[in-house]
């Protein structure tokens, strides 16, 4: 074909050129998507600023309130406004304090030798009758702070601790009380993580669930639902870990994998996860570092959230630029289809090459007429040769030719080999046909010989040739096998389960069971392209050939009532595994042969 009239398919270029138009209009397309989605992670970034601050600004605040209050009794107790030695007008001063501070769960003053007055909050937010306790007993969280406070002038928190006599877990804001520098006693608020679980409840969302953290331990102080789990804190477990929190996706935490802060701008501090839920969302966890909580507590406060929050607007960004893009293929439409009208019978040519390459011409789809005049010829004479291939391959043995072809052989010159032969024969066959008609004998011999060439086929032997109802195989050509005994005999007792099962379907339809003989042998024999230039069979030849004929012929001597008899030489029985169950029948002389033979029968 001359170069001018390969320019047929000229139109094909529009669509080259039309290709390079909608790459370059592409690029600019993501460049400017790019800078857009720069713009919307720092927006998002923001977002998490904003509302870390605001849920830092709200716990900060009952903090703040809770350092206040301390300081401010502190300084009560400094000036005289109310004395330690009259407990009642402490108790009527701490009622007052208490009230207001609706997430602190009790209150203490003590002076320096141990004696203090105590007002509790009760889960129900109402409060209880002081206590007026004269001295600490040493189970009490007095014991010791008294000491360790004495030489500080300063506020400062403590706990998280577990506290056997509340049974519950608090943070604690310690204010000492001095008067003209002399130590007199100190001031402890205290919330529980009851308490804190409460702040956390207030503060959290459908969307957002807030919660405080141990940054070090990652064990959890305060959540939603913590009160779920209260029963499992001890002294010796005064926080509840991961493992064992009553939110699914936070069990995780350890799991999520860090998110890169610089695409966000996140705050100094942030840390930013991410993961996915039991229902695989995805779901975002920020965690603040502890160095924003109350000084001298491993707090750090967090949130996690539904990952569409952040990407949801990234999403409508890809939306956006998927739209752009639709809009921008609507002006190569008309190259496009052509493109495809022209590539599909060259996509399904060449896939129907590699089918007829490998011989699956089953799997061959025949190609559709075309408009452009090479394609509609390409397709005629593709169809063409996959229905003269089909014809042919009828009469050729398929698995054959694609041995020879993997080995890279068109032709196959005789050579010696090592090869096992298998003959097989129905008993009584020319008898038992007699009562059939041609049309009923032919669908009989072609349904027997596809249950033995399907076994055969099974482990990869060729078949020779079928000569009436018998059909001869063998094993180790063109391919080379390191024993070709064994598949040789496997395929024997396949045909000998598959006659077996066939006899049944046979004996239901009230139809005579057939009876099979098989005989196998292995030596040396000559195998390639055997006959005349013009017609030539890839077979085998020799005297191997000829006792596997004698042997199944020999089947009818040793057990001719036999279902299906296998006998087999000692040159095929001394390769098989333990797991082919054969017997000795002793030597045997066989027609047309001066030496006698070795047999063994194989089981089935």
């Amino acid at each position: 074909m001359s170069l001018r009239r390969r320019l047929h398919i000229t139109p094909t270029l529009t669509t080259v050129i039309g290709g390079f138009v909608f790459v370059t209009a592409a690029l600019v397309l993501l460049v400017q998507a790019s800078t857009s989605e720069k713009i919307v992670r720092k927006l998002g970034g923001s977002l998490i600023n904003v509302g870390m601050q605001s849920l830092d600004r709200a716990f900060s605040s009952q903090i703040e309130a809770v350092e206040e209050a301390g300081k401010y009794t502190a300084s009560a107790l400094q000036s005289g406004s109310i004395l330690m030695r009259r407990p009642q007008e402490v108790a009527d001063y701490l009622y007052g304090m208490l009230a207001p501070l609706e997430f602190v769960s009790f209150v203490i003053i003590a002076d320096k030798n141990g004696n203090f007055v105590q007002i509790n909050r009760s889960t129900d937010n109402s409060i209880l009758i002081p206590q007026f306790v004269p001295v600490t007993d040493n189970t009490h969280l007095l014991t010791g702070l008294i000491a360790e406070t004495a030489g500080k002038t300063d506020a400062f928190w403590i706990g998280p601790d577990y506290y056997p006599q509340r049974q519950h877990t608090y943070i604690a804001h310690v204010q000492p009380v001095a008067t003209g520098g002399i130590y007199e006693g100190l001031v402890i608020v205290a919330m529980s993580m009851e308490r804190l679980s409460e702040i956390t409840r207030e503060i959290s969302t459908d969307l957002v669930k807030v919660f405080i953290i141990n940054p070090e331990s990652h064990e959890l102080i305060a959540h939603p639902q913590l009160e779920e789990v209260f029963d499992q804190l001890s002294p010796t477990s005064p926080l509840i870990g991961l493992e064992h929190v009553p939110d699914d996706f936070l069990k995780t935490l350890k799991e999520t994998s860090i998110v890169e802060e610089d695409g966000y701008g996140l705050a100094s501090g942030m840390e930013l996860r991410a993961g996915f839920d039991s229902l695989g969302k995805k779901r975002f966890i920020v965690l603040q570092g502890p160095e924003f909580g109350p000084t001298g507590l491993p707090i750090s406060i967090g949130a996690h959230f539904p990952g569409k929050i952040l990407e949801q607007p990234l999403e409508q960004l890809t939306d956006a630029v998927l739209i752009a893009l639709a809009l921008l293929g609507l002006s190569l439409v008309g190259a496009g289809l052509l493109a495809y009208r022209i590539g599909q019978p060259i996509r399904r040519a060449a896939m129907g090459a590699r089918a007829v390459a490998n011989l699956d011409l089953d799997k061959v789809k025949l190609l559709p007429p075309s408009f452009v005049r090479e394609l509609d010829d390409l397709a005629s004479g593709f169809n063409s040769m996959v229905g003269g291939l089909t014809a042919f391959s009828r009469y050729v043995p398929k698995t054959l030719v694609q041995k020879l072809l993997r080995e890279g052989r068109a032709e196959a010159p005789p050579e010696e080999r090592d090869v096992a032969v298998l003959f097989t024969d129905i008993a009584g066959f020319t008898s038992a046909s007699e009562g059939m008609s041609a049309t009923e004998t032919a669908a009989f011999v072609n349904r027997h010989l596809s249950i033995l060439g399907a076994e055969i086929t099974r482990q990869g032997g060729t078949i020779d040739k079928y000569i009436g109802d018998s059909v001869m195989a063998f094993w180790g050509a063109p391919e080379r096998l390191e024993n070709p005994a064994e598949p040789a005999a496997r395929a024997a007792l396949g045909m000998a389960k598959a006659i077996h099962e066939d006899n049944k379907l046979r004996t239901a339809r009230a139809e005579a069971p057939i009876r099979v003989r098989i005989g196998l042998h292995m030596g040396p024999l000559v195998v390639g392209d055997i006959g005349a230039p013009e017609r030539v069979n890839y077979t085998v030849i020799g005297d191997t050939v000829n006792a596997a004929s004698r042997l199944e012929s020999l089947g009818k001597e040793i057990d001719a009532n036999a279902e299906v008899i296998i006998l087999a030489s000692s040159e095929i029985g001394e390769r098989l595994p333990p797991d082919i169950r054969r017997k000795s029948i002793g030597v045997h002389s066989v027609k047309g042969r001066k030496e006698q033979l070795e047999v063994v029968r194989l089981e089935t």
